[in-house]
């Protein structure tokens, strides 16, 4: 199997291209995920044509379980499919389980060095409470078309983010697992965001969660909407826009990190 490790702002995934559906594709998420015997990523994200856009992108998660839509993930696929000569567009559709997603690649020396994504509307909900491994918290969901609870706190780097992360799957509100992100709002431009990933933990980045912070932000008015966020990761920053009618665009960088042959 050749693959490529690509990486946007930490958030790590083995991308493969095919012509053919693969027989077990969670089964080898699991596999190549695995830092220790396998490659090591957050998750394997698959390649393949489409017959409604530009390319098709299906998101496995470490644990194997299938993802809807990954921010960072989609930003490598954009330069996966430019550099390896699969498209010479710069303006690309992306078919995704959440739909179709727009791409604009900025280049920089004939290489892909930031990509911007329409990720289409946020929906945000009424803010609820929850309480998760003790402690209560005030939480706002937002679907950017997977499912978040974002929860605006003093100080994100000092929260449990891995306890608490888990123990919000196992709550009957979420049945089908959550992404949680927790939040600082450091100005009305710049967030602070830790993430706890369903099927995936903790992980350095992520740009649905990022998307998803922002429109909350705005919903509760601590963010402008029409004006460019900055939402700080672990991994870095990605840059955050969110319209009066909740329409999202996301800007970030994708790298790739090495290729190589697998045996599976």
């Amino acid at each position: 199997m050749k693959f490529t490790k690509m990486q946007g702002l930490g958030n790590d995934y083995v991308y493969l291209y095919t012509n053919e559906e693969l027989p077990h594709p969670g089964e080898l998420s699991v596999k190549v995920s695995d830092r220790h015997f396998g490659i090591g990523s957050d998750g394997l994200i698959v390649i393949s044509p489409s017959k409604t856009a530009d390319c098709k992108m299906r998101i496995f998660n470490a644990d194997g379980s299938e993802a809807m839509m990954c921010g960072n993930g989609i930003r490598c696929v954009g330069k996966y499919v430019y550099e390896h000569h699969l498209t010479d567009k710069t303006d690309l559709a992306v078919e995704t389980k959440a739909g179709i997603k727009r791409l604009h690649l900025h280049l920089k020396d004939h290489a892909v060095a930031l990509v911007s994504v329409d990720m289409g509307r946020s929906i945000v909900e009424q803010e609820v409470t929850v309480t998760a491994a003790g402690k209560t918290v005030p939480i706002v969901c937002v679907n950017m078309g997977n499912p978040h609870a974002v929860w605006f706190c003093t100080d994100a780097d000092r929260q449990p983010i891995e306890r608490i992360g888990q123990a919000m799957q196992n709550l009957p509100l979420f049945m089908d697992g959550i992404n949680v992100e927790f939040v600082s709002v450091l100005s009305k431009n710049c967030l602070r965001m830790r993430v706890f990933e369903r099927g995936s933990g903790v992980t350095m980045a992520c740009g649905t969660g990022a998307c998803a912070s922002v429109a909350a932000a705005v919903s509760k008015g601590y963010c402008p909407p029409d004006q460019t966020v900055e939402v700080r990761l672990d991994g870095g920053s990605l840059f955050v826009t969110v319209d009066g009618k909740g329409a999202v665009t996301m800007t970030g960088p994708a790298e790739t990190v090495f290729e190589g042959e697998m045996e599976i």
